[in-house]
Parts: C-alpha cells; structure tokens; sequence
C-alpha cells in the first residue's frame, strides 16, 4: 500500500470517531493542485513536484526535499500531513509540499545551485508568499532557500522574502529556525513524560533516537542536557550503544567532524533496525518515512514514541503498537515548532516588523504546550482512541470549519 493510501485509510477512520460526514472526509482526499515538472540540468534529468494539498486556512506551507527516492506519492503524502499539521498549530496556512528526484550528496556545490534554480523557474507561478510558501526539508537548506528566493525574485521582478522561509538572516530569516523543530519537540516529550512517567527522574528514562541529522541531533542534546538517559543514537549509516548512557557532547562532535556515528568509540556499533528494536523507555524517530512497518512492530520494546520524523510509522504498525498501549505522540504535533517559526519568519517578511527573539521563544512554547494540552484533553474525554486521532480529529475540524465559512462543505 502507497504512503498516500495509508494516509486515506487514517482519514476515513474519523467518520465514526467523530461523526465527519463521508462528503467531508471525501473533501480532504485529494490536493487541490498537483505541480510536476523534468528539471533538465547540465544534461540530466530530474523529475521535480510541487503539490498544494489545501489552501482552505491560507497559502500552502511545506518544505522542498532533495533525495533519490523522492516520489509523487511520498510528496503528496507529505503535503497531506502539513495540511493536518498547519491546522492543528493553529496558524493561517494550508499544507504544502515539495521535491526533486536526485541525490545530493553525488552533487557538487555548482549543481545544487543549478538545480535549486532550475525549481524556482519551473515553479514560480505556483509559489509566492499569498500562493504557497517552501521551506527547507531533507537535503536542502538555508543556501538552498536563498538560490530559490534570488531566482524568484529575478523572475517576479520585485523583493519577495516572504515566499520563502528557512533563510538565511541577511535575507529575512530568522535565527530561532536552526532549532526549532527540536525544541518543539522537546517541549511535548516534556509535556508526555509528565503525564506518563512522573513517577520517573529523567536519569531512570532510557530514549533512543533514530537519526541524527538537524532535528535528531538537537533533540538528543536538548534531552541529555535535562539529564535523560541516552542509550542508543543512529545515522544514516548505523547507530552506537551504550548501557549506561552516551557521552552526548562527544557524539556530537565526533559527528560534526565528519565521522560516522557507527564508528563512536564511546559505545558499540548497531544497525538502525537494532536501535528500533532497543529495550528503552522512549524512542524518538527522527529519520525518514516508514520505519516501523508491519515487519518489525511486534519487535518494538519501546512504550512510547515520539515522531520527530514524517510518517515514520506505517498504518499497520499504527494499529499494532496502539492495540499493544504503546502511546505515540505524533508528527503532526510533534515536528510542528518547525512550520511555527517559519510562521514567524514569514509574518515578520510581510510586515517589516522584527520581533524580539525571547517573546518568540516563549511563544512557539506556549503553543507547542496548548496544543499538546488540546490533543490530550480531546484523548482523554473520548477516551478510546490514540493521541494521533485526537490530533487528526482536531486539525480536520478547524479546516472543514473554514470549508464552510467559504461555503465550500
């Protein structure tokens, strides 16, 4: 089954949780615009897409990625859950997504410039800061959006900063964005491990964490600064052990200079299956999509589950660990400080006004937390379904509300 069939699957779900109408559900079952292009670059080819999934709650907002195995049906999928994830931060967007077919880490400097621009010329009449607003995803980043931006804006004729988010600070980005999708996360791993394990010192909590690029690797700090226990940590090329707890500091610097984690001297050596499969407390996955599928659910040991990650959990691996009581906090909630800060980024672009970077930290907590309080209180009053239902349930109640002010539903 696709990503994008699994998704739908999840969506039907909520006709009898919550009594949405199936005219409703079917509303939400399509993107309203689906973008493709063949870039054509120094004589390669690279099949690219741009889909807005939903404008009803504002222009569409979602990152572009760069990766070999990027598909229509991965960028559809990701443009569905930031149209979930968008409405349930409460921010006026709709959901967007973006990606090109090529691997970037076989392209030199020249040739990602080549290819960032070439997007932004195949692409600029469906993007623009009122249209849909990219970002920044896997493989690409703040020179990747500032390429984008200069070649937009060479086409539009005129400065444009809010089109595009995750920038550089000389060209309007802001400084809290490094971070952000950790930090947000780390807030609602705060906010479950005090309504599940607060009878636990965070040194007695045992977490793995699968991956450790941007968001896994600022997590893991953020969470061995608080003192929790971390075990087990894993890249794309393999994971490291440690019993009694990583030297997180020197992980982390052991990865800055280049190395593998695997090779850590700190901890012995295991496989990104090994690490999923680790008898910890928590586990955080911050990797890729489906990483726990049907294949391995029935070996996860791990009660609870944070999606740093999009859609690391397959629908039927959903269903498995949720009948098993395992308790997942899920990537709409989870992953959303990300989109907040562009939020922020993008609101400042379109007004000039800079605002201080402490009243923003203390912002995108509060409502990383309210929104967590929101998802949970609507779990527990229902009281028989998962934190990813309430979170679903919420976010597709705001959008069909705008559906009907606008007389669409």
């Amino acid at each position: 089954m696709s990503i994008f069939q699994d998704n739908l699957e999840r969506l039907q779900a909520l006709k009898e949780l919550d009594g949405i109408s199936q005219a409703d559900l079917d509303s939400l079952s399509s993107p309203h615009k689906l973008s493709y292009v063949e870039l054509e670059v120094n004589n390669k080819t690279y099949p690219a897409w741009r889909v807005l999934y939903s404008s009803d709650l504002g222009p569409g907002k979602g990152g572009i990625r760069f990766h070999q195995d990027v598909s229509e049906d991965e960028v559809q999928s990701l443009a569905f859950w930031m149209t979930l994830k968008n409405s349930l931060a409460d921010i006026p967007y709709g959901g967007a997504k973006g990606g090109v077919k090529f691997n970037p880490k076989e392209a030199d400097k020249k040739e990602l410039e080549a290819v960032s621009r070439a997007y932004a010329k195949a692409f600029h009449q469906v993007l623009g800061q009122d249209i849909d607003v990219p970002a920044p995803d896997v493989y690409t980043n703040s020179q990747t959006m500032a390429w984008i931006l200069d070649e937009y804006e060479k086409i539009v004729g005129h400065h444009e900063p809010g089109m595009i988010t995750g920038k550089p600070l000389e060209l309007g980005g802001i400084k809290l964005r490094s971070d952000a999708t950790a930090q947000g996360g780390y807030f609602v791993a705060q906010e479950m491990v005090k309504e599940f394990l607060s009878d636990h010192k965070p040194e007695e909590i045992k977490v793995a964490v699968q991956g450790f690029g941007n968001a896994g690797l600022f997590m893991t700090e953020k969470m061995a600064a608080d003192n929790f226990k971390i075990v087990a940590v894993s890249d794309s090329q393999g994971g490291v052990y440690n019993e009694t707890g990583l030297d997180i500091a020197a992980l982390s610097a052991h990865k800055a200079s280049g190395k593998n984690v695997s090779n850590y001297s700190g901890g012995q050596p295991m496989t990104n299956a090994e690490l999923l499969e680790a008898d910890v407390d928590i586990l955080v996955l911050a990797a890729l999509e489906n990483q726990i599928t049907s294949a391995n659910a029935d070996k996860i040991k791990a009660k609870y589950i944070v999606e740093l990650a999009n859609g690391p959990i397959d629908l039927a691996a959903d269903k498995y660990l949720d009948a098993k009581g395992t308790v997942i906090v899920p990537d709409i909630l989870a992953n959303s400080g990300g989109v907040i800060v562009s939020y922020f980024e993008w609101a400042q672009n379109r007004t000039g006004q800079i605002l201080d970077e402490e009243y923003l930290k203390n912002l995108l907590e509060k409502k990383m937390r309210n929104n967590w309080q929101r998802m949970f209180n609507l779990y527990q009053e229902k009281g028989d379904i998962s934190l990813r239902q309430a979170a679903y349930i919420l976010a597709v109640r705001r959008i069909l509300t705008a559906k009907r002010w606008r007389g669409h539903a």
